[in-house]
């Protein structure tokens, strides 16, 4: 017996609560319970992890393999010059997820604007999203950064890190979109009325009463897509920004070992781990809630 059902069973508590034989007996087995299936997933992890060492070393081209992917002194020299371009991929993820944000979020309130005057404004936003939701992200970057500096028009620049961010600003807003929208038309229209029986216009109906839950029932989503776009930032490289994967690429070019693309491949592994288990943090808590009747 623990100390701790020694306090509960001699009722040492401060209720003075005396739980029975059979409630202690039951936590007993539960915390066995849960002893043992620790245990059985600990065993089975071991023995997978195993197997699969055994099977790659043991194929007939391990060994080219591990020199050509694994190589120490590639890795070392490729560390910081991945670390180094990390950087402006973490840049561009901080300013397209801004702009994503914001550019989504009026593109979902143009596709619930009421009213056959908004017809067209709705028409735009329904075909911005149906076009970008279709085309390949890698499509529309190489549209973007190797066809606006073709047209060699004034004022419009030519920087691929800026073209790059724009391409995956459309890109994902045409998603971010959507996920508002669901978000918007799954407030119950209850609560717009309300908001409007208490003398708000249709527009501050929408900014005090929709919009805050509707955004409150949407973070897991978003942030699910705010992962998916650092990863992606990556594909700026296909015009010359040297990020952390064109870092990688111009070692790999020219040493002909592509140990430098484990090196970015892990590194940018190590940047989404966390915030897709905050992710996953946040999507829990919010199921609690909504579990225990509290606010959505």
């Amino acid at each position: 017996m623990t100390v701790d059902d020694k306090e509960l069973s001699t009722g040492s508590g401060h209720d003075g609560y005396v739980p029975s034989e059979r409630r202690l007996e039951r936590e007993r087995h539960r915390r066995g319970r849960a002893r043992r299936a620790t245990a059985i997933g600990a065993v089975s992890t071991l023995v997978t992890g195993a197997v699969l060492y055994l099977v790659v070393v043991n194929a007939p081209g391990w060994p080219r393999t591990r020199e050509t992917f694994s190589d120490w002194g590639y890795a070392r020299e490729a560390f910081p010059k991945v670390l180094e371009g990390l950087w402006l991929n973490i840049r561009l993820l901080l300013v397209c997820g801004a702009a994503v944000l914001v550019l989504g979020m009026l593109i979902a309130v143009a596709r619930t604007l009421r009213g056959p005057v908004f017809f067209p404004l709705r028409f735009l936003a329904a075909a911005y999203t149906d076009f970008f939701r279709g085309l390949p992200l890698i499509i529309n970057l190489m549209i973007v950064v190797l066809g606006v500096p073709a047209l060699r028009l004034q004022g419009v620049t030519v920087d691929p890190v800026i073209l790059g961010g724009t391409a995956l600003t459309l890109t994902y807003s045409a998603y971010v979109a959507e996920v508002f929208r669901a978000g918007i038309e799954s407030v119950h229209p209850s609560q717009r009325a309300a908001a409007r029986s208490l003398g708000l216009s249709n527009r501050q109906a929408l900014r005090y009463v929709v919009l805050p839950q509707a955004v409150r029932r949407q973070v897991p989503p978003l942030l699910n897509d705010l992962v998916s776009l650092q990863k992606d930032t990556g594909l700026v490289s296909i015009g010359g920004a040297v990020d952390a994967v064109r870092a990688a690429d111009i070692i790999v070019g020219r040493s002909l070992n592509y140990t430098p693309y484990i090196v970015a491949g892990l590194v940018f592994v190590a940047l989404t781990i966390p915030m897709t288990r905050f992710t996953d943090w946040v999507t829990a808590r919010m199921d609690r809630r909504r579990a225990q009747g509290g606010v959505a």
